[in-house]
């Protein structure tokens, strides 16, 4: 692509020409001196360019600089010492970018407690928390909010950015420190087109006709904005010509809440965790405020409103919202033990080849689910047994060692003989208690409709009730221990797909079909306080919840939306206000982004292609992308060697690419997206010269120095 007229050239011909604002100068780095200079002669810089700059980028950067810091400089290649330049683009805040902005609502919380989640090995954000900051510039709000914080609580979001924009100066004061690195230099810009040069490098424009050229290229780009669909387009369209409101899906710290009027209904499309960023937006956010009952939990919270807010009728297929997560101090519970499925078991009936190779694959409804089912009805009953021991009339002993010898029997296809004999053990040892299909907690009102809108309201209430009360128990409450089990499983499914065990017709059709929504659901919840203020606010008449399948309308000639579900005989609920309460959609082949339009458009990467039900192929969601260092495939098939893909566009490969890195896991496990990143940085070092150690996940821990941020 030829050079933007009025545009700037950085880096070119090979030159390290420094241009654009440092992290040293714009973000308040420590004034660290340079690195220690080598008595061999300076090679040209392998110039990198990342882009975007919130925690996947921080992330890469992070990995180039501690594998360069922890390589001493590299060993002279032909006589010269090895040199990185690295140039972040982002319109963002380095660090927390844009999904994590420090300037955001700070009633928005994470939706992980404060010690699982991290975006660089040896400084999590736990370590943050518990070091006060470490030595971060903090504000007065952002200071009083760590010191509040439990290990077990949910940050502000806001806070999160926090302690990635600490990340980032740290990261950046060791660049300053380290021989052979220069930068990161931030470029407060949109990268909107990446285009190969003619020396096997790339030349990156950014929005203000600079252009960046690298010899390395990571693609870091987070949420980006998504085509909406005809119906939004048309609806959005309509609404805004006859006075209503339309807020399509969205970014929670983006909108501008106080265009709700107060009073009036709103409706809302989907119950997941933008929902709960507009409930509590629209509540304690219009100067509303939750008081204490004294109750136990599930009615531990009165709502005591402003006069301010509106009414929020929300629809969800399911007709409730995701489930609490559990009162608890590990992500998996202590007490889950995966005795059923295992990596093991799952791999050798794919068989094995050379060196352990696999040779095939299995599906999952076949080969997964059923060892993962037994683990769940065998964590049901051992934590039902301690709470309701009176339920088993012989005593819970005998009926747990009679449920564990059905369990363990050999059989790992299919789940119809043995769910048929722990039925029958039932019947025969505890006659209340019910066969646990966890499935069925997905769909809380199947074969249940309502005369009513206000028995389904009283139903919602009920329900929201005892969810928070189970999760208050954690542990010891048979569903929420259950679907821990199912959480665990969960991490090891997402291995077996990220490696490709699972065949990949039957992640489309089974693990992405119907598996992802059921622990989504479940085991991807809002804190336990968001669904006692839910049910508080459900109580005082505030938030409505419509029933199962709910079906959403716009009247073109009155300007209102209407939402109504067959499960509830009740005339339809209108409005004036609708909002789509989901993030946009995550899918390359309908990006409104300019950059990943024209990298699709090019040739230079393509969708990953996926397999239908019906066999057919189709484009997936993500990018088509190559190896552990995740190269991107190019229209043609082939492998472009130095451009890299971190994150979200990588949902084809891999599975809850947006859920941050688990503190302390091990590349296999929750620590996948730090491995990629080290992966890359590895690669990239590689290339420049560094002698660096092999990538996380290539080698034991202790073959990898570097992996520890300095």
């Amino acid at each position: 692509m030829p050079g933007i007229p009025g545009g700037k050239d950085v880096g070119g011909g090979g030159m390290d020409t420094a241009q654009g604002t440092t992290a040293r100068e714009g973000w308040g780095a420590d004034p660290a001196p340079a690195g220690a200079g080598t008595e061999a002669p300076l090679a040209a810089p392998r110039r990198v360019v990342v882009i975007g700059a919130g925690p996947r980028g921080t992330s890469a950067v992070e990995r180039i600089v501690s594998r360069a810091a922890a390589a001493a400089g590299g060993s002279p290649s032909e006589g010269a010492a090895p040199r990185v330049r690295l140039d972040v683009v982002d319109p963002h805040e380095p660090g927390p970018g844009h999904v994590w902005a420090t300037d955001q609502n700070r009633l928005f919380l994470m939706n992980t407690p404060s010690f699982y989640p991290t975006a660089a090995p040896g400084f999590s954000f736990e370590d943050f928390r518990a070091a006060g900051g470490g030595g971060a510039k903090l504000s007065e709000t952002e200071a009083a909010e760590l010191e509040a914080l439990g290990r077990n609580q949910f940050p502000p979001r806001a806070l999160y950015g926090a302690y990635l924009r600490e990340l980032w100066r740290r990261v950046a004061a060791l660049a300053a420190r380290t021989a052979g690195v220069d930068g990161p230099n931030h470029h407060a810009r949109s990268a909107v087109a990446v285009d190969p040069d003619v020396n096997g490098g790339y030349r990156v424009v950014l929005d203000d006709g600079t252009v960046l050229h690298a010899d390395e290229v990571i693609l870091a780009l987070g949420h980006v904005p998504a085509r909406l669909s005809p119906e939004q387009e048309a609806v959005g369209r309509a609404s805004a010509g006859l006075g209503a409101g339309y807020l399509p899906p969205h970014v929670p710290a983006d909108v501008d809440h106080s265009v709700f009027p107060a009073g009036e209904p709103v409706l809302v499309r989907g119950m997941g965790l933008n929902f709960f960023d507009l409930m509590i937006a629209l509540s304690v956010g219009r100067g509303g405020r939750f008081e204490s009952t004294g109750e136990p939990a599930g009615r531990a919270l009165r709502y005591v409103p402003s006069g301010r807010e509106p009414v929020l009728v929300a629809g969800a297929r399911r007709g409730a919202p995701y489930r609490a997560k559990s009162v608890g101090d590990s992500f998996v519970p202590h007490d889950v033990l995966l005795r059923h499925l295992s990596y093991e078991r799952v791999v050798a009936a794919a068989g094995h080849g050379v060196a352990g190779r696999v040779r095939g694959t299995v599906d999952f409804d076949r080969h997964v689910w059923p060892l993962l089912q037994r683990d769940v009805v065998e964590h049901y009953y051992r934590a039902l047994a301690q709470a309701e021991p009176h339920l088993f009339g012989g005593g819970p002993d005998g009926f747990l060692e009679e449920l564990a010898e059905i369990l363990d029997a050999p059989s790992d296809i299919g789940d119809e003989v043995w769910t048929i004999r722990v039925r029958d053990l039932l019947r025969e040892a505890a006659p209340e208690a019910e066969f646990f299909d966890i499935r069925s907690l997905a769909r809380p009102f199947a074969g249940v409709g309502h005369t009513s809108a206000e028995g389904h309201a009283q139903a919602v209430i009920e329900l929201l009730e005892a969810d928070a009360a189970g999760a208050a128990r954690g542990e010891a409450d048979p569903e929420h221990l259950a679907i821990g089990a199912l959480h665990a499983g969960r991490l090891l499914a997402k291995r077996l797909v990220a490696e490709g065990i699972v065949d990949e017709r039957s992640v489309a059709v089974q693990v992405r079909g119907w598996f992802e929504p059921l622990v989504e659901g479940l085991a991807s919840g809002p804190p336990l306080e968001r669904i006692e203020q839910l049910a508080a606010l459900a109580r005082a008449g505030l938030v409505k919840i419509v029933g199962p399948e709910p079906a959403y309308d716009f009247d073109d000639e009155r300007g209102v939306f209407a939402v109504s579900s067959p499960w509830v005989q009740a005339p339809p609920v209108e409005a004036r206000w609708m909002v789509e309460a989901m993030m946009p959609a995550n899918r390359v082949a309908v990006t409104d982004s300019a950059l990943l339009r024209g990298i699709l458009a090019s040739g230079l990467g393509r969708p990953r292609r996926r397999v239908t039900a019906d066999g057919e192929e189709v484009p997936g969601s993500g990018l088509d992308v190559s190896g552990a260092d995740r190269r991107l495939v190019g229209a043609d098939g082939s492998v472009r060697e130095n451009l890299h893909v971190l994150g979200l566009q990588l949902s084809s490969v891999q599975w809850g690419t947006a859920i941050a890195a688990e503190a302390g896991a091990g590349p296999h496990a929750g620590g996948l997206s730090l491995a990629d990143a080290d992966a890359v940085a590895a690669s990239i070092l590689t290339r420049a010269g560094f002698e660096t150690p092999a990538a996380a996940g290539e080698a034991p821990d202790a073959a990898r120095p570097g992996w520890v941020l300095p």
